[in-house]
């Protein structure tokens, strides 16, 4: 390749970064800060709501359907749709409830039976925070925003490093940064440094991140489903499944969303109680922290679900609401390859994996893009002409404008929705500013 066709190429590959980084900083600077405060839940969570988690320790608890009662009659006009047993001798149990169309957590002491609360599930900070971070709260159109962003920033990497990568400076003279030459140097050592260090780490961030996203999430899921390297298949050819995925009556692991529901045998009017739901969850050896979902309707099953730091203790069991027999009991050792990977990639993504280790570098990850992203907008300001955008100039030379469609392409053929982006970029680039003087005059960086 000649010098022009490289200098064209950078020319294309800075362009293509310029754009990428003014559209989506501010979403990845949105999700960087959201990611930070959800990877330390647990910690967040025991601070602002010890009153309702935690209870002094007593000498026996009470009957799970003795509390159930207790919360059925303080809450007349609601329906219970869910129970978590203490998993600890201070902690609280919580009962699912839906009143006038809204669901609500009721915290209740499993010593005594007085009610220490309820918080609408809605208006749980975290739940907040996982709505902003995975939808900006404006639901599907801020999913696909945060989608683009996160696919965007793939491409962010890929044009940076080539950006960074030596030319005439020695690798060493890359990996440093330039306190003494100059704010614009500086601020260019900075944001290329912290980059390259965290670059393995972003891209896990981004990767792990996909199977929720509303686009790339359901294809992943759909086409582990179809491969069966999501669920199994066969594993209960005997018993009748419903069209319901488990995923609408249950939160569940990833791995067990799309599940068909099993249906209850109606060999009985008689209900299980709960306690022998419980009984068996123990019996199976269920991890301590599981949900038990109620069943809906009259071939509804018991649904019983954990979602444990380890992706390996993690259990789905449905269970025949009038016999208690164990309908299906999905592990992480039934799982296929793609779900199990996906499944710690999930937990790596939460900070879970490794405890507090794994929370730490997910926060130093989340602080190095905020930085990455600040320091690219502060470099863009002060580079930009005054009263124009200051776009790097576009590369003449037509073997570039080929290698960029065919980049075009290779992006399609993985993240669509990128591609769908890209074909819009370049036609305005090429469609509407280059054809408008003053947009092109506005748009240029002499």
């Amino acid at each position: 390749m000649n010098s022009l066709t490289n200098k064209d190429l950078y020319k294309a590959m800075w362009r293509w970064h310029f754009y990428a980084g003014v559209i989506f900083a501010p979403f990845l600077i949105i999700l960087s800060i959201t990611g930070a405060i959800y990877l330390f839940k647990p910690q967040i969570e025991s601070v602002l709501y010890k009153n309702y988690f935690y209870v002094a320790e007593g000498q026996q608890q009470l009957a799970p359907s003795r509390l159930i009662e207790k919360v059925t009659s303080a809450y007349e006009d609601a329906t219970v749709v869910s129970y978590r047993p203490s998993d600890a001798p201070n902690r609280s149990v919580e009962i699912g409830i839906v009143l006038h169309d809204e669901p609500y957590t009721v915290f209740v002491n499993p010593y005594n039976g007085n009610i220490l609360g309820e918080i609408a599930k809605n208006g749980k900070l975290m739940n907040i925070i996982v709505k902003l971070h995975g939808e900006l709260m404006v639901g599907t159109v801020g999913d696909r925003i945060v989608e683009l962003a996160a696919c965007w920033a793939v491409i962010l990497l890929i044009t940076g490093l080539y950006l960074w990568w030596p030319r005439k400076r020695s690798l060493y003279g890359i990996v440093s940064i330039r306190f003494h030459e100059g704010k614009r140097v500086m601020w260019k050592d900075i944001h290329s440094v912290l980059a390259i260090w965290l670059s393995v780490f972003i891209l896990l961030l981004i990767v792990t991140g996909l199977p929720w996203a509303g686009f790339m999430g359901d294809k992943i899921n759909r086409i582990a489903t179809a491969t069966h390297t999501g669920y199994p298949a066969g594993l209960w050819d005997d018993i009748p499944e419903s069209v319901i995925p488990t995923k609408s009556v249950a939160d569940v692991p990833w791995a067990a969303e799309n599940m068909p529901v099993p249906e209850s045998k109606q060999n009985g009017t008689m209900t299980i109680p709960i306690e022998s739901v419980i009984q068996i969850a123990q019996e199976r050896h269920v991890h301590p922290g599981y949900s038990i979902y109620f069943p809906e309707g009259e071939k509804g099953v018991y649904t019983v679900s954990v979602f444990p730091n380890l992706p390996q203790d993690q259990a789905t069991l449905h269970i025949d609401q009038y016999s208690g027999e164990v309908l299906a009991d999905l592990r992480f050792k039934d799982y296929g390859w793609l779900a199990k990977v996906i499944e710690i990639g999930i937990a790596l993504h939460e900070g879970r994996y490794f405890g507090l280790f794994n929370q730490l570098i997910g926060l130093a990850t989340c602080l190095g893009l905020i930085f990455i992203a600040y320091s690219g907008i502060v470099m863009w300001w002060k580079r930009r002409p005054k009263g124009r955008i200051g776009v790097p100039p576009a590369p003449q030379n037509k073997n570039v404008a080929r290698m960029v469609a065919l980049i075009i392409i290779v992006l399609g053929l993985i993240m669509p929705l990128v591609a769908l982006s890209l074909v819009v970029a370049f036609a305005v680039d090429w469609i509407v500013i280059r054809r408008i003087p003053k947009l092109q005059t506005w748009f240029s960086i002499e």
